[in-house]
């Protein structure tokens, strides 16, 4: 939940195998339609842990909810546009699923059971496992570097231990180029 709005959400981990982009966005927005929540897939593999993710939320909830001034049509989408720090929709998808195995953090706003139940049927949950989300290994430190302009001096400076936060700061700065 974000505490200053009240907006109420979870964030689930899951694994999904993506043969066709278009027509898992389609299950996923019929799910969300039906269940009256927005179902929000962020790939796991292009942010820094949960972290990144909650502040992502934090931003894109007052943006769209609170102040009202989103970039995008969509909560969805905004939150996509926080996580990747960018303001642009076509650069936010790479944020989103992709095809083949895909790990994701699954964002259901506001939590929803019968959305959990029928996102089972198109992804698997993982929930118990998730301090392998959190992982940066030596591969995704370097692909978080060219995602989110991050140098290796800047991580020098900061330490290994905190390179999350050099991510998460890249999501608050796109405030000011807002």
């Amino acid at each position: 939940m974000n505490p200053s709005t009240g907006i109420q959400y979870e964030i689930r981990h899951a694994c999904a195998e993506i043969t066709n982009e278009a027509e898992f966005l389609a299950a996923v927005r019929t799910i969300a339609d039906a269940e009256g929540s927005a179902v929000i897939c962020i790939d796991a593999d292009r942010v820094a842990g949960e972290a990144h993710v909650r502040a992502a939320l934090a931003h894109a909830v007052r943006s769209f909810y609170v102040e009202e001034t989103p970039v995008a049509n969509s909560f969805e989408m905004e939150t996509l546009l926080w996580t990747g720090a960018t303001r642009q929709c076509n650069e936010a998808t790479r944020f989103g699923i992709h095809t083949g195995i895909c790990r994701l953090f699954v964002v259901i706003c506001p939590p929803s059971g019968g959305a959990s139940a029928a996102l089972a049927g198109i992804m698997t949950f993982h929930d118990d496992e998730a301090e392998g989300w959190e992982e940066l290994t030596p591969a995704k430190r370097e692909r978080l570097r060219r995602l989110y302009g991050i140098s290796p001096e800047e991580e020098a400076i900061v330490g290994p231990e905190r390179f999350a936060e050099l991510v998460i700061e890249r999501v608050a700065l796109l405030e000011v180029y807002r």
